[in-house]
């Protein structure tokens, strides 16, 4: 039995829990031959394991790197990963944001930037909509089952992503999102990137673990301000040393930099 149908086999079983996976693997759990060939009869859609040739090198070196991701769309996007930037904010985005995600994002595909998010309402769906609209390339990563739209009120923008970007989640089939969901989600989105831009945020929101998760990896935190005495964690950010942005030029002369210095 080869050792990526063993991680598939147990992601199936566990419904993609990295803890029981983990654990069944470490316990030498029993995998009858039939129970296996059942499980693949059953499944009809796409995966990649750790072991394979096409998982993200930067994933391995992750915090619990996902040992099964499920996947939609074109996995290619997968393979060059070097101007990938996550845009993530409120969910209760104002006209500003929304406004502001539009301008940035469509500059930043402009200069072939790869648009990574977690397809959840307000800045994280604008964002994906707006790289769509300009034809470019962009990443959702779900906080629910590779066959579960969440929020339902995004069901069109997941069937978008599906046909022309690619849509990611290490979980299987329809399994509904949960809380403790949504912050594996988001270290994803972080090591899919080298760069974070958060539009809009709260000081206390799941933005901060995309953030965390980012910053433990070295990657750069971009901020566009907004209005004083707002309880604005893109201000909060920016104050703790995030760079300020007022137009994807920010972003871009940032970039060009840390990349002339790594080479």
């Amino acid at each position: 039995m080869k050792a990526n149908d063993v991680l598939f086999f147990f992601s199936q079983k566990y419904n993609g829990n990295y803890d029981k996976i983990y654990q069944a693997i470490k316990d030498k759990e029993p995998i009858k031959q039939s129970e296996l060939e059942q499980s693949k009869r059953n499944f009809t859609g796409n995966f990649i394991t750790i072991l394979d040739d096409n998982y993200p090198e930067g994933f391995k070196y992750m915090y619990r790197p996902p040992l099964v991701l499920y996947y939609l769309g074109d996995i290619r996007l997968l393979d060059d990963l070097d101007k990938a930037i996550a845009v993530v904010g409120s969910r209760d985005a104002t006209k500003y944001g929304l406004n502001m995600t539009e301008e940035i994002v469509s500059d930043l595909i402009n200069e072939n930037y790869t648009i990574v998010s977690g397809m959840a309402r307000g800045i994280d769906a604008k964002a994906h909509e707006v790289a769509l609209a300009s034809n470019g390339k962009t990443i959702a990563v779900l906080g629910s089952g590779i066959d579960y739209p969440y929020p339902k009120s995004n069901t069109p923008l997941y069937y978008k992503i599906v046909e022309h970007g690619l849509v990611l989640s290490e979980y299987p089939g329809n399994i509904a999102p949960s809380k403790e969901y949504f912050p594996e989600r988001n270290r994803i989105v972080a090591a899919l990137t080298n760069g974070v831009l958060v539009v809009e945020s709260k000081i206390r929101s799941g933005t901060f673990i995309t953030i965390n998760y980012a910053l433990s990896r070295g990657s750069d935190i971009y901020c566009v301000p907004t209005k004083a005495n707002e309880n604005s964690g893109c201000n909060r950010l920016i104050k703790d040393g995030a760079y300020l942005v007022e137009s994807a030029k920010d972003i871009i002369d940032v970039w060009k930099k840390v990349s002339t210095k790594e080479k």
